[in-house]
């Protein structure tokens, strides 16, 4: 029996090396989407380069739940990896929302320039979780949409705000400032518009293109809200199934994918602008007022947005970091 024992000892050592690794992969992107096929092409890419010992199946459009939901799933093990935005990634740590304080960053170049020096931090938090960071990208500047016009805080307070569901802190500082902010999964956002159970949210337009949002929230506040922040995670045991040889490629291909998401961001995001007014969308303007009014009410909540909203830490380092660029600039 020992010449047996063996041998299948030998042949057990010996399969994970020819062995295909399967990662299940969700994100709430539209399979419609371009920024969803630059994810596929990455998919593309990794069994390519792997001589097809990692496959990717996608799980695109919200179908496998809300980005809570889908972390919970890949902790679980039933997914292991996705593309999630912000508030994904801050249900596995919550110092990416540094990169989206309201109203904190003026253009995309603070945003990366302020990422790339918290970069090495986030990603070893977000490590130590048991997830591995494989891009970073964006989804645009988040703008308010809602269904009657919104110039100033309190046209806003007077509207049922879509908050997501899962996130109680977020959800008492928009009560705590008089907001009548209402939790939801993200997957339920249309048809809270159509039922009138919602009346706006935040987000960018250009998902509010793909998804048709605004044929129920026709209205636009010109006003940068703050960058949608996203990134691309996988499990740590997930990675560490994938053979050590083909990890530095993988590696690439992803980080390729999330510059074309960023170049492909602000390739479209003027035209995007110009479909959504096409298409009947109404751009309801900030004045010199009613900017101050949005900086006051952003202000008189830095307390809360600091600590609950963001730690104090992350919060502190990520404007030292906007301001050191602001300065090289000048």
């Amino acid at each position: 029996m020992r010449p047996f024992r063996a041998a299948a000892l030998l042949l057990a050592s010996l399969l994970p090396l020819g062995a295909q690794v399967t990662l299940k992969m969700a994100t709430l992107l539209p399979e419609n989407s371009s920024w969803f096929r630059i994810v596929k092409d990455m998919g593309d890419t990794w069994a390519r380069v792997s001589g097809g010992r990692v496959k990717v199946v996608f799980y695109p459009g919200g179908r496998q739940g809300d980005e809570p939901d889908v972390v919970r799933k890949m902790r679980l093990g039933s997914l292991q990896g996705a593309v999630l935005t912000s508030q994904g990634l801050a249900e596995i740590d919550r110092s990416v929302y540094a990169l989206s304080i309201p109203l904190a960053f003026d253009n995309a170049d603070e945003v990366y320039a302020t990422l790339e020096a918290m970069r090495p931090g986030l990603e070893a938090a977000i490590q130590a979780r048991g997830f591995v960071p494989l891009n970073w990208a964006d989804g645009g500047w988040v703008r308010i949409f809602s269904r009657r016009p919104v110039a100033a805080p309190d046209d806003l307070r007077r509207q049922k705000l879509f908050q997501w569901a899962g996130d109680p802190r977020t959800l008492e500082i928009w009560k705590a400032g008089g907001f009548n902010a209402i939790p939801a999964p993200a997957t339920e956002l249309a048809t809270g518009l159509q039922t009138g159970l919602l009346d706006a949210f935040l987000t960018s337009p250009q998902v509010v293109l793909v998804t048709r949002y605004h044929e129920q929230a026709p209205h636009m506040t010109d006003l940068k809200w703050g960058i949608i922040l996203a990134g691309t995670v996988v499990t740590r045991d997930a990675w560490n199934r994938i053979p050590a040889d083909v990890r530095p490629a993988l590696l690439k291909a992803a980080q390729d994918a999330g510059n074309r998401l960023r170049s492909d961001m602000r390739a479209t995001e003027e035209r995007d602008l110009k479909a959504l007014r096409g298409a009947g969308v109404k751009v309801v303007p900030v004045d010199a007022h009613a900017r101050q009014l949005w900086n006051q009410m952003v202000a008189g909540a830095a307390g809360k947005i600091r600590g609950e909203f963001v730690p104090a830490q992350a919060y502190d380092e990520a404007l030292k970091d906007r301001d050191a660029y602001r300065r090289r600039g000048k």
